[in-house]
């Protein structure tokens, strides 16, 4: 090796050395620290309170919005239908975001409406989550694409961008007009179709009218601005919007960019400010030991405690061992665990003291938390919460309780694929 040879290895090696430093001090000065609740919440007010209504508007960041009317779709039967239907309905703006989509039916059929759409001069703009939709045929995109429909695959994964794999858009929008807005838990592809009793998921969605569809709206907007870095502002998006009804509602949008993680915030608010009862219904239960904690201060002030999942074999097997390994404290506590029987139960679903509502696209995990963009609407109103929880209440007719003794006896090997799995919690 010559001299110079060796000299340009040595300014190479350098410069390599300072620009990772340059790197790594850059990161942890620039890139804001998440902003986690990481002690527990005391005194905080019950939440058919005042205080506490004004306490969670303030927290969450996120103004609560009177005049607005909800209607509430139950499993694919229902939701697609009423989706497609607003669609073919649109006269000026069409948005839509969704994690999973793919399916020679069900996709096919949004496909062809959002295109329709856009050939008769509607607006239409399409967020997929490039994850979720990996498993869609190109000529679906290709169909959209040809009639105009302004696509967006978010967060394609790249060398060197490695974050986009994780952090994904959990979100299921669709607004129209700026007029008619949906959300709730339900994806665009085929096992969501037809009824639990015939094969299809179990899933709520839910449409409003009212002012509130401008929030729904600026949820999709967020993500539009990240990716295009345009903002829709024009009345075919924001329309001025009058009241539909009596119900108010505050949009809660969760983003690992802004390191809030809103969603979290807003259950350890409500699961403190719980008094009588907590429902929860969830596809994926793994929270971090403050929601864990949270649940288990509950229990000792004497709140009951439900919590319905799947069944194992609706479920990734190792995802749910390790979720069912750190049953037992709750188990121990009087936590009633169901399993829903007919299907793969996809709801999301929680409601506190039969008056706080929260519904959406956010599971009970660390991926909803930390990772994955998602909006959820809370609403408290006693009518409202009474039925849905009667709507819960049926679902639970339909379940097996999971007790103390099943946990305590299952197999070890289940429990070491389960601590295996614990190791990347975080990302669960």
């Amino acid at each position: 090796m010559t001299r110079k040879t060796r000299k340009w290895l040595i300014i190479s090696a350098s410069a390599a050395v300072l620009v990772t430093a340059l790197s790594f001090l850059l990161f942890f000065n620039a890139v804001p620290e998440p902003m986690r609740v990481a002690e527990p919440l005391a005194d905080v007010p019950a939440v058919d309170s005042e205080e506490f209504r004004h306490l969670q508007t303030v927290t969450l960041g996120g103004a609560v919005v009177a005049g607005n009317r909800i209607e509430i779709f139950e499993n694919g039967e229902e939701i697609y239908p009423a989706k497609l239907e607003a669609i073919e309905n649109a006269t000026r703006s069409i948005t839509f975001e969704t994690y999973e989509y793919w399916g020679e039916e069900i996709g096919a059929d949004f496909a062809e409406a959002l295109a329709s759409a856009a050939e008769r001069g509607v607006s239409v703009h399409a967020i997929f989550d490039y994850i979720g939709s990996i498993q869609a045929s190109r000529d679906k995109f290709d169909r959209m694409e040809d009639a105009g429909v302004e696509v967006v695959r978010w967060r394609r994964p790249s060398w060197y961008q490695l974050s986009r794999f994780n952090h994904r858009t959990h979100r299921k929008l669709l607004v129209v007009d700026g007029e008619v807005g949906f959300t709730g838990g339900a994806n665009v592809a085929d096992p969501w179709q037809g009824h639990p009793d015939d094969g299809g998921y179990r899933e709520n969605h839910y449409r409003f009218e009212g002012p509130v569809v401008a929030h729904l709206q600026n949820a999709f907007m967020q993500n539009w601005l990240n990716a295009r870095k345009k903002l829709l502002y024009g009345s075919e998006y924001f329309p001025l919007l009058e009241n539909a009804g009596e119900l108010e509602v505050q949009v809660v949008n969760s983003s690992p960019s802004e390191g809030t993680h809103r969603i979290r915030l807003m259950l350890l608010l409500a699961f403190a400010g719980a008094r009588d009862n907590i429902r929860l219904a969830t596809p994926y239960f793994y929270p971090d030991d403050m929601i864990m904690d949270a649940l288990l201060d509950a229990t000792e002030r004497g709140v009951e405690v439900d919590i319905l999942l799947p069944t194992a074999e609706h479920y990734s097997t190792a995802v749910r061992e390790a979720s069912r390994n750190r049953w037992g404290k709750l188990l121990e506590a009087n936590v009633r665990i169901h399993e829903y029987q007919p299907s793969k139960y996809h709801a999301k679903l929680y409601i506190v003291d039969d008056y706080w509502v929260s519904i959406g696209s956010s599971n009970l995990d660390n991926r909803s938390f930390r990772l994955n963009d998602e909006t959820n609407a809370i609403i408290m109103d006693r009518e409202l919460a009474g039925t849905l929880a009667s709507q819960f209440d049926r679902d639970l007719e339909r379940t097996e309780g999971y007790d103390l003794e099943r946990w305590e006896d299952r197999a070890w090997t289940r429990r070491f694929l389960g601590w295996l799995t614990m190791t990347i919690g975080w990302h669960l």
